[in-house]
C-alpha cells in the first residue's frame, strides 16, 4: 500500500507531505483545488512521462517520493532481482525533473530508468480514469481477469505445457529436414568420405608409432655401423671379451696360491664378462631389428603422409579420424532411415497438437463460463451506478492457428455498449470519464479477487451523479477497501 507522498515544487506546490492509512482514502476537494496535481504528481513517482512544465515556476527542479509499504511478491521480487535491487518490505520510488536534463528515476536510492521505474509502479498501483494505461484498460489483460475470476490456473498450465511440446517437436522436425537436406546434398561426399576412411583404417596411436618407426629407418644405417663397429670391439682379439678373458685366465693360474687376494678380482672379472656377453647380445638384436629396406621406408611414409592428408582434408587431427569415420557413418545411417523418422516425428507432432487443441478446447470452454458469469455479474452492478442503459459482454475472438500460443487458441476483450443507440467497443475507446470510473468500479467489485494491486486509485468516480448512485458508489468503495487500499479523488465533500 502507498504510505507516504513527498512533493516539491510540483506546479503550484512548493512542499506537501501526505501519509495515507490501508483502507478506504479520500482526496476531496472543489475544482482548481489541485486535487489532479496531487495525481500527477504520483504519476511522476510511477513512471508516467515527465513533462518539465510540471516544474514550479521559478524553481530549477522539481521531485516526488513515494513509499510503499508491500509483501513480497514473485513477480515484483523478480523484477526488482532483475535490476540488481534487493527486495524490501518498504519500497521507495523517487523521480526528479530539472529543466536542463532528462528526469531521474531512483528505486531505494538506486539509480534506475523511467521505463523500469514505469514497470515497477504499474505492479503497485493502479489508477481507474484519465490516467489509466494498464490493468483493465489494456485488452491484454482481460484474459488474465477472466482466468483468475473462473480460477483457471491448471487448465491454463496444461494449455501452455502442451502447446510447449508441440511447438518443441514442431521445432525438432523443422531442424533435422534442414540437417537432411544438407547430409543429401553432400550424401557422395560423406560415402565417399568412409569408403576412404574404411580403406585406409586409420589405428588410434598409430601416427606416433609410424612416426618413430620412419624415424628409426631414416637413421637405421648410421645407427647399425655404430652397433657394429661396437660389437668388433667386444669381439675381435683385442676387444673387450679378449682382453677380458685374458686377464681371467692370468689371474685364475696363480689364484690358489695366493691365499683368497684374488677371489673378488676374478668374481668381478667373471661377471663382467658375462655382461659383456650380455650386451653383445643385445647389441644384435639391436642390429637384426636395422636391418631396413629402403621399400619399407617408403610404404612407413607413404602410409604416414595419407593419414595425414586425410585427416587435413577433413579439417581434424589424425586421432581425430575415427571418431569422425563413425560420425559420417550415423549420418549415412540417417539418411537410410530418414522416411520412418519423418513418419515418427509428423505422428509425434500431430500426437502433441492434438492435446494442444483439446486442452485449449476445454480451457475455452471454462474460459466462456467465467465470462458469462462476469457479464451476469456486471449486469447487476450497473443500474445502480447510473449505467442501467449500458451492457457489458466478454468477447471471444478465435485466432488462426499461426497465433496460438501457451493461452490457448482465442483473445477474450472487455466491451461495452452505452445506449442501445450506440456501437459496442473496447472499454477505453467507448467510455472515458466518471462514466468509465464508475464501470471500472462495477469490474472491481466483480473481478475483486482477481486484482494484483495493492493500491487501487478511483479519479472522477462520482461525476454527474448524486443521491442513490453516489450511494452505491460509496458503498461499493468501501467493499472494495476491505481487500485495498482505495484512493478515491472526488469533489464531494
Amino acid at each position: 500500500m502507498l504510505k507516504t507522498l513527498s512533493i516539491r515544487n510540483v506546479v503550484l506546490i512548493e512542499k506537501l507531505d501526505l501519509t495515507f492509512d490501508s483502507g478506504l482514502c479520500v482526496l476531496t476537494g472543489e475544482t482548481g483545488s489541485g486535487k489532479s496535481i496531487l495525481l500527477d504528481a504520483l504519476g511522476l513517482a510511477l513512471g508516467v512521462r515527465a513533462d518539465s512544465d510540471l516544474i514550479k515556476l521559478g524553481e530549477k527542479q522539481s521531485a516526488v517520493v513515494a513509499e510503499f509499504d508491500i509483501d513480497a511478491r514473485p513477480g515484483l521480487d523478480h523484477l526488482l532481482n532483475k535490476q540488481g535491487i534487493e527486495f524490501q518490505k518498504s519500497l521507495i520510488l523517487r523521480r526528479v525533473l530539472s529543466h536542463d536534463g532528462p528526469s531521474r528515476a531512483f528505486i531505494n536510492d538506486e539509480p534506475v530508468s523511467a521505463t523500469f521505474l514505469r514497470e515497477v509502479g504499474e505492479m503497485l498501483v493502479e489508477v481507474n480514469g484519465q490516467m489509466e494505461a494498464h490493468g483493465l484498460l489494456d485488452p491484454r489483460n482481460h484474459g488474465h481477469f477472466v482466468d483468475s475470476f473462473g480460477c483457471l490456473e491448471e487448465e491454463k498450465k496444461s494449455v501452455a505445457l502442451n502447446y510447449r511440446l508441440w511447438k518443441e517437436a514442431d521445432n525438432k522436425l523443422s531442424k533435422e529436414i534442414s540437417e537432411y537436406d544438407k547430409d543429401l546434398r553432400d550424401e557422395e561426399f560423406l560415402r565417399h568420405s568412409v569408403t576412404e576412411l574404411d580403406e585406409l583404417d586409420p589405428q588410434i596411436g598409430e601416427e606416433e608409432l609410424l612416426a618413430r618407426h620412419r624415424a628409426r629407418m631414416m637413421h637405421a644405417e648410421k645407427l647399425a655401423q655404430v652397433v657394429n663397429e661396437a660389437l668388433e670391439n667386444i669381439n675381435n682379439g683385442t676387444g673387450v671379451d679378449g682382453v677380458l678373458r685374458s686377464a681371467l685366465q692370468k689371474l685364475e693360474r696363480v689364484g690358489d696360491r695366493a691365499d683368497g687376494l684374488l677371489d673378488d678380482g676374478i668374481r668381478a672379472l667373471e661377471r663382467a664378462l658375462i655382461e659383456a656377453h650380455e650386451a653383445v647380445s643385445e647389441l644384435e638384436k639391436v642390429g637384426s631389428k636395422l636391418e631396413f629396406t629402403p621399400v619399407q621406408l617408403e610404404q612407413a611414409e607413404e602410409r604416414l603422409f595419407a593419414i595425414r592428408a586425410l585427416a587435413r582434408k577433413h579439417g581434424t587431427d589424425v586421432a581425430g579420424l575415427s571418431s569422425l569415420r563413425e560420425e559420417l557413418r550415423d549420418k549415412l545411417v540417417c539418411l537410410d532411415e530418414w522416411s520412418s523418422r519423418l513418419i515418427a516425428l509428423k505422428s509425434e507432432i500431430s500426437r502433441f497438437r492434438e492435446q494442444y487443441i483439446k486442452s485449449a478446447g476445454l480451457l475455452t470452454k471454462a474460459r466462456r463460463n467465467a465470462g458469462k458469469s462476469i457479464d451476469k455479474a456486471i449486469k447487476r452492478e450497473l443500474p445502480p451506478l447510473k449505467l442501467g442503459a449500458a451492457t457489458f459482454q466478454t468477447k471471444f475472438e478465435n485466432l488462426g492457428e499461426s497465433e496460438w500460443g501457451e493461452n490457448g487458441v482465442e483473445r477474450l476483450t472487455f466491451e461495452v455498449q452505452t445506449n442501445p443507440n450506440t456501437p459496442q467497443g473496447p472499454l477505453h475507446k467507448i467510455i472515458s470519464g466518471g462514466e468509465l470510473s464508475r464501470l471500472m468500479l462495477a469490474l472491481k467489485v466483480v473481478l475483486a479477487g482477481t486484482n494484483t494491486f495493492p493500491t487501487i486509485i478511483f479519479d472522477e468516480v462520482d461525476m454527474g451523479i448524486g443521491g442513490a448512485t453516489a450511494a452505491a458508489v460509496g458503498d461499493r468503495l468501501a467493499r472494495l477497501s476491505e481487500e485495498y487500499q482505495v484512493l478515491v479523488v472526488t469533489h464531494s465533500p
